[in-house]
């Protein structure tokens, strides 16, 4: 595809390494491509990174027409640059927006435009062991009507932020609360789908968590407030008697690209990893057993959280005497090892630029 490129006359300059938050501060440029129905996908271009236009009745505003996605470019010790399964990120970002009534973009080209946008971007990527650049393409739907229709105008754009190491001071097991009054989503709606909506239902939830301490919130289904579906924003793993146990992907759990790859390099390690229905109750009892011997959730921000507390009603059960489990530290070491570059991939799962 043809992608059109403005350069910035103001470049910028990439803070200390050690002081990089998360979302905080953003490259030099980004991507823009329009869409229109019986036009399809027109305009591509790389511009300098700077504020937006927007109809005040684009259908994003009132409708929440709107998906995205996340990922990271990584600083190989050699000093090139590479990307852990982008095809997965395009894959299901075509899947958002086919479930969100929007238009989707051909697999080769969206690949196209994340390498050719990073390999521009390439002095923002750091180059310190657990930062990274972070990748945000998202697409909405813009619409200046306020009918409710299916999206006949949208966007895609794709911004970069540099971001610091996610464990500053270690993994450190966190806290998590099982949710039992909101819901995340239900089966048959968006939870499988990256759209802005689902995090914004969750928040009142985390907010009530934080205020008594805990990290995030671990999520039940929506119809029968029983089974363990996720925890925050990310997907969750466990233990117990041995038996690695994932909570089945109903759709209503985001199928998570960080947890397909724990579940596949579980099993290259001889680990039988059960996709499959948890009920809250059979949790509880393998805490209150002592058989649940490890906890961990899995997402591309953190790559594995431990878990080293989880509250339910009124009690709080401390796993693994709230210490980073042996097989959630395996997990970092092999994922993070592949993503910067520092062990070999047998998966195949880096793409380099």
């Amino acid at each position: 595809m043809e992608i059109k490129i403005v350069k910035t006359t103001t470049p910028g300059e990439m803070p200390a390494e050690e002081k990089l938050g998360f979302g905080k501060v953003f490259t030099d440029h980004m991507f823009i491509m329009d869409y229109e129905a019986g036009k399809g996908w027109y305009d591509a271009r790389i511009v300098p990174f700077g504020r937006i236009s927007l109809h005040p009745a684009s259908t994003v505003l009132h409708y929440g027409a709107e998906i995205f996605e996340g990922l990271k470019a990584y600083r190989r010790a050699d000093g090139g640059v590479q990307l852990f399964r982008p095809m997965e990120n395009v894959k299901r970002m075509n899947r958002s927006a086919e479930r969100m009534s929007l238009p989707e973009i051909d697999e080769k080209d969206l690949l196209e435009i994340l390498t050719t946008f990073v390999k521009m971007e390439e002095k923002w990527v750091p180059k310190s062991f657990g930062t990274s650049l972070y990748l945000r393409p998202f697409l909405f739907g813009n619409d200046e009507t306020l009918g409710v229709h299916a999206v006949h105008r949208a966007t895609f754009m794709l911004i970069a932020s540099p971001s610091g190491s996610y464990y500053a001071e270690g993994i450190n097991p966190v806290g998590i609360m099982i949710e039992s009054e909101d819901v995340r989503t239900v089966r048959g709606g968006t939870g499988y789908a990256k759209c802005g909506g689902n995090y914004a239902a969750s928040t009142r939830a985390g907010e009530r968590a934080a205020k008594k301490g805990y990290s995030q919130v671990l999520w039940l289904d929506g119809v029968e407030r029983k089974y363990v579906e996720e925890v925050g924003a990310m997907n969750v793993m466990f233990k117990i008697d041995g038996e690695i146990v994932t909570p089945k992907l109903t759709g209503s759990i985001l199928p998570g690209i960080t947890r397909k790859s724990c579940i596949e390099v579980l099993q290259s390690l001889g680990y039988t990893v059960s996709e499959r229905l948890l009920s809250v109750d059979e949790l509880v009892d393998a805490m209150e057993s002592g058989r649940l011997e490890e906890a961990w959730g899995c997402g591309t921000a953190a790559v594995v959280s431990p878990i080293g507390r989880l509250a339910y009603g009124d009690k709080e059960y401390v796993i693994n005497d709230g210490k980073i489990g042996e097989i959630t530290q395996k997990l970092y070491d092999v994922l993070t090892g592949i993503q910067w570059g520092k062990t070999d991939d047998p998966f195949g799962w880096v793409y380099t630029l």
